[in-house]
């Protein structure tokens, strides 16, 4: 009987980028999160107990991406905030893409929301980049490969 083969999970295999540009100096601990705001059906149930569902049709998401305070890409998630505020030019695909595994997440339109909360200290610190999207073209949340 064989064993199960260990998989191995390595984060420098996680590759986001942001209008074509890679990012780098990622916080340690969770470094992406995405969220999906809209239920994709919600449930409606008749007095008689007949069940129903309705399909949103918002692909939309709300994306994390956290760096560490001394990332270079800082800069260039700032330039890019920075042109949106002034010419409405910030506007990006955003992708995730998982290369230990099958993950790759896709959307043709992303932008930031907000400038990162912002704290110095005597410690390093984390900038928290939170991307608003469009409708998402590639979304499949895979597992790990060999």
């Amino acid at each position: 009987m064989s064993s199960p083969i260990a998989k191995t999970y390595d984060p420098k295999k996680v590759v986001i980028t942001f209008a074509g540009i890679p990012l780098s100096g990622f916080a340690d601990g969770t470094f992406i999160q995405v969220t999906q705001p809209a239920q994709r059906f919600t449930k409606h149930v008749g007095a008689d107990g007949e069940v129903a569902r309705a399909r949103s049709n918002d692909d939309t998401h709300e994306v994390t991406i956290t760096l560490l305070q001394t990332s270079l890409s800082n800069t260039y998630l700032s330039q890019m905030a920075e042109a949106d505020r002034i010419s409405n030019l910030g506007i990006g695909s955003l992708q995730i893409t998982d290369l230990n595994g099958t993950t790759l997440r896709l959307w043709p339109q992303a932008w930031i929301r907000q400038d990162p909360e912002m704290q110095d200290g005597k410690e390093i610190s984390d900038r928290a980049w939170i991307f608003d999207t469009s409708q998402v073209a590639e979304n499949a949340i895979g597992g790990q490969i060999l």
